[in-house]
């Protein structure tokens, strides 16, 4: 598991320095951060407070999940300065939020708070201020619980299946299911003993 949180209550991260804007690489193998373009190979989740913009937003939707505080803020600022979005905001945006509601943001520029965010699906959950990191953890801790091959198994079938035909990610589903056949057998057993034992 992967918990990305930015410095303070301020800011999750406002994205690139303006100032030193001719530092960025859009051809940068990984993304301009290095690891942007690549997977992770395990759950990812951000935690949010304050600013989440530009290429903040990019990077919190790298992550699977998104927790944000009720101060949070989320939105496509470099759409006023000319900025292009080269760190996954025009791929991910729309697979979160769909593509209507990540049109209205990119090309809007404008800012959402915590609670539009959540009621557009952009944020999975908001909690007070100052639980971000807490909830985030907590949430990770439940993740990491669990049989591992087989919520990454699932995990990749979901996130490689985006895209293809419902044909082609049934079977991507049945083949990568096939492989954890082992430990459906474990853990139903485990089921059931524990049923006979309550």
């Amino acid at each position: 598991m992967l918990v990305l949180t930015g410095a303070g209550e301020e800011a999750f991260c406002a994205g690139a320095d303006l100032k030193a804007i001719e530092t960025l690489d859009p051809d940068a193998p990984g993304g301009p951060l290095g690891f942007t373009r690549m997977g992770s190979p395990k759950p990812t989740i951000a935690a949010i407070s304050g600013w989440c913009l530009a290429g903040g937003l990019e990077l919190a939707l790298w992550c699977d999940l998104r927790i944000a505080t009720e101060s949070a803020a989320f939105g496509c600022a470099e759409r006023r300065w000319g900025v292009p979005l080269i760190d996954g905001g025009t791929q991910r945006l729309p697979r979160v939020i769909g593509t209507g509601r990540a049109l209205d943001l990119v090309l809007t520029g404008r800012t959402v708070d915590a609670g539009e965010a959540l009621a557009i699906g952009l944020v999975n959950e908001v909690v007070a201020p100052g639980r971000h990191v807490e909830r985030a953890l907590a949430v990770a801790e439940r993740i990491a619980g669990f049989p591992q091959a087989t919520m990454l198994s699932d995990r990749r079938a979901l996130l490689e299946g985006e895209g293809r035909s419902l044909e082609d990610g049934l079977a991507l589903e049945a083949r990568l299911g096939r492989a954890q056949i082992g430990d459906a057998l474990t853990g139903a057993r485990r089921f059931v003993e524990r049923s006979r034992n309550s």
